[in-house]
């Protein structure tokens, strides 16, 4: 196991106490993340049917997966081994079978069938098909969204889980350092990233990395201005920004980063805007502390934004911790104004500020936890412009 037997009891109590204040007896959770911060179990099995089941009263859950990912299952999961539920293969791709079918089964068999049963509603990996499955097997029961209880109770972390994220972000500084360095006119986006992906694995000596749980985004050229995109066949061009985002993973935990490098004579109007840029995040920062809330930190980035008139609807942080595809983002605290939720100590987000102007943008970003007293940087690696002429 990767943390204590005792953290996953705590961990286990904290949801219960949730769900009992949420009037929920039974909560079947589908998140990969939320799986694998209850039991300890990480596998690449989430693209078929798995959760966990957790009643109110028993000490322990049950972990529900596929019989040719049992193995991984009985190595793993930091719970007893009669608490594992296994489907059968005859359920995979036979529609209209499908192994809530089975689930179905055992929820029945245990009396559960008319509880108020909570479920991650907007979650990934959790299917209309599911859903319609056990709308249409439990028609006593009450089923209603849990409101991403369990991602609420993984919204503090505990400080076992922040030197993890410590350690990922040293595997992030590393793997930045190699983009920057290979980023250079003429070299193929692909080969890049090829780079930047093997020191991602590579990690430290102390540390190896993972695979994360977002690809190497790799928005270049007029691309800058646009989110989200990854590498292609094209080769970087002199003259042009190209902007990094990528995650350190150590154990499953990530910690994010966002940098820009433009090749050639530097532009002034992008060396300002990663001023002004930095400037916001270093005054959101500044607001980070126990006590203060996600709109709190808001207000003070977008004050910056206002008074170099520069517009940004998207929000500038999102909590981070355990990460599978397609995000790493833990579904809960959005920095933005309007976010009343309250910072707590350990409590560890992506600050990021995606700028675009049009036809062109700058990116940077920090990871970092609340502290007793403020914040915390998971990295001190600059966030200016990295110009290479």
């Amino acid at each position: 196991m990767i943390f204590s037997k005792s953290e996953y009891i705590e961990r286990l109590n904290k949801v219960k106490k949730s769900m009992q204040e949420k009037g929920i007896d039974l909560l079947i959770s589908q998140d990969t993340a939320n799986i694998n911060y209850l039991t300890g179990y990480d596998a690449w099995s989430f693209y078929y049917a798995q959760c966990v089941i957790i009643h109110i009263d028993s000490e322990e859950p049950l972990l529900f997966v596929r019989d040719q990912d049992a193995g991984g299952a009985f190595l793993q999961n930091c719970w007893s081994q009669e608490n594992i539920i296994v489907y059968a293969e005859k359920y995979i791709h036979t529609w209209p079978n499908h192994p809530y079918d089975y689930l179905i089964e055992i929820i029945k068999n245990k009396n559960w069938d008319k509880l108020s049963i909570g479920l991650e509603m907007d979650s990934h990996y959790f299917t209309a098909f599911c859903y319609k499955k056990l709308l249409d097997g439990l028609p006593d029961a009450t089923l209603k969204d849990c409101e991403r209880l369990v991602n609420w109770v993984r919204f503090v972390k505990s400080d076992a889980e922040i030197d993890l994220m410590k350690n990922a972000a040293l595997i992030t500084d590393k793997s930045m350092q190699t983009a920057i360095d290979v980023i250079n006119p003429g070299v193929r986006q692909c080969d890049a990233v090829g780079e930047i992906q093997k020191a991602m694995f590579y990690g430290t000596p102390e540390y190896g990395g993972e695979y994360s749980s977002i690809a190497t985004l790799l928005p270049t050229g007029a691309g800058t201005s646009a989110s989200h995109l990854t590498a292609t066949q094209e080769r970087f061009v002199k003259g042009e920004a190209t902007i990094i985002e990528i995650a350190g993973v150590y154990k499953r935990y990530h910690a994010p980063l966002a940098r820009t490098v433009l090749l050639g004579k530097a532009e002034q109007k992008k060396i300002d805007a990663i001023h002004a840029t930095n400037e916001a995040l270093n005054e959101g920062i500044s607001a980070i502390k126990p006590g203060n809330t996600a709109d709190d930190v808001a207000q003070k980035f977008w004050a910056v934004l206002d008074k170099y008139d520069i517009k940004k609807e998207s929000r500038t942080g999102y909590s981070i911790g355990i990460g599978y595809p397609p995000d790493w983002g833990e579904h809960t605290i959005n920095i933005s104004k309007g976010d009343p939720t309250i910072l707590q100590p350990n409590v560890t987000f992506h600050m990021i500020a995606v700028m675009q102007f049009g036809d062109w943008g700058v990116e940077a970003s920090h990871s970092l936890r609340v502290t007793e007293s403020g914040s915390e940087k998971f990295s001190d690696f600059s966030s200016d412009l990295f110009i290479k002429e």
